[in-house]
């Protein structure tokens, strides 16, 4: 009996698996499952069967497995509801003081015993072989994820949430990279299940530089992306037969936009080190997983894995400030829009496949052209009236000034 009739007898099995990208990664991906949860008649992203997240994408799967829906976390972005703990940017980029300080008690010692080995032993040690040691005073990470843990514990505090993976109704696996073994722990699963819902997503947005790893049973453990764009196989593995992947980490191509005059030439390198690595980082992982998803067509035969992504020219949403409410909204837009688009110029694919699973697609609402993501979540044109709303202003005008 074929494969595919052998599955129509049974209950299909969805999964969703979310790569990571930073805030601006998130803020994508809500909007992208804004897309899709309109886009598929009937489909509730809530009560899947299967969540697997790894860096950001485990921030956003976190809340779907605890009934927040796309629509709920769209409204949050632009206005405070009521009943939920209140979210801003900054969680993300709180300075780790505790980290700094504890690194410079260290410079008198370093730098004593860096002279010493300078003085002591002239003919094995340059000056800058001797003062590489003080380079061990720098923080291994420059902002504090606490705050992340923090805001995630609270947020599930509510009733009918959960902080505990083992209180969950469907099964959510959340990707870690061990820095000692370079191998993933996967917090959901035993013997990682006992560790909370808000430490796993803390350990796995710990991208190195920018958080410290998070020490959790001994183990020293960091961004999931540092193994995997987004671990799709492991939704696979637990037998999804239809598995939905959104990843915002695509490089931008601004050669087109630059030719035509829309950005400047060489806007990247002028925008410094960090959009140039940037650059570089989502480079070498959009490749590597553009290998790992053509492998899953020889491995898994009979699931259909359907990947979201943005477009390589839609430069609007890279490289933004996460802290300024205008490009929150901008992106979020953004990839509530191209998502559409990406629906429509793949029916012929995706409707064939969909409908082995008793999905299909609105097409009235995506061939709606004046639609927005903020109409169908009951927020206009996106603007927040209330007091959280103003403050989002604010500090819009305040990130202005500053750059």
């Amino acid at each position: 009996m074929p494969a595919r009739a052998r599955r129509a007898r049974r209950p299909t099995t969805i999964g969703l698996a979310l790569a990571g990208g930073g805030p601006e990664g998130a803020v994508y991906e809500i909007g992208a499952l804004r897309a899709l949860e309109e886009a598929f008649g009937g489909l509730d992203l809530t009560k899947l069967d299967v969540y697997v997240g790894v860096s950001a994408g485990a921030f956003v799967a976190a809340n779907l497995v605890n009934g927040v829906t796309p629509a709920q976390m769209v409204r949050a972005m632009v206005k405070h509801q009521p009943g939920e703990h209140p979210f801003a940017p900054s969680v993300f980029f709180t300075p780790a003081y505790g980290e700094w300080a504890r690194r410079a008690l260290t410079l008198p010692a370093l730098a004593a015993r860096a002279l010493r080995h300078l003085t002591t032993e002239p003919a094995d040690q340059t000056t800058l072989e001797a003062f590489t040691r003080l380079t061990r005073i720098l923080p291994v990470g420059l902002f504090d994820n606490e705050p992340i843990r923090r805001y995630i514990a609270q947020t599930f505090r509510r009733t009918g949430r959960t902080d505990d993976f083992r209180r969950l109704k469907r099964r959510f696996i959340v990707v870690s990279a061990d820095l000692a073994s370079g191998k993933a722990i996967r917090f959901g699963e035993p013997p990682w299940d006992h560790v909370p819902i808000s430490v796993a997503v803390q350990a796995s947005t710990a991208v190195p530089g920018l958080y410290a790893p998070v020490v959790i049973d001994g183990h020293y453990c960091v961004d999931g992306v540092l193994l995997r764009t987004v671990h799709a196989s492991i939704a696979l593995e637990r037998g999804a037969d239809l598995l939905l992947c959104v990843n915002p980490l695509v490089p931008a191509d601004l050669y087109t936009p630059e030719r035509l005059g829309l950005v400047k030439q060489g806007t990247l390198v002028r925008r410094g080190l960090p959009t140039v690595l940037a650059q570089a980082v989502r480079m070498v992982i959009n490749s590597r997983m553009v290998v790992g998803m053509a492998t899953y067509a020889k491995r898994f035969p009979n699931a259909d894995v359907l990947l979201f992504q943005p477009s390589p020219s839609d430069y609007g949403m890279f490289f933004v400030n996460m802290f300024s409410f205008a490009a929150r909204k901008r992106v979020v837009q953004l990839a509530y829009a191209a998502t559409r688009r990406d629906l429509l110029a793949r029916r012929e694919e995706l409707e064939p496949a969909l409908a082995r699973h008793g999905i299909r697609l609105d097409l009235d609402v995506l061939r709606d052209e004046t639609r927005t993501v903020w109409d169908g979540v009951g927020l206009g044109d996106g603007t927040a009236t209330d007091a959280a709303g103003q403050l989002n202003h604010a500090l819009d005008r305040l990130s202005a000034l500053i750059a």
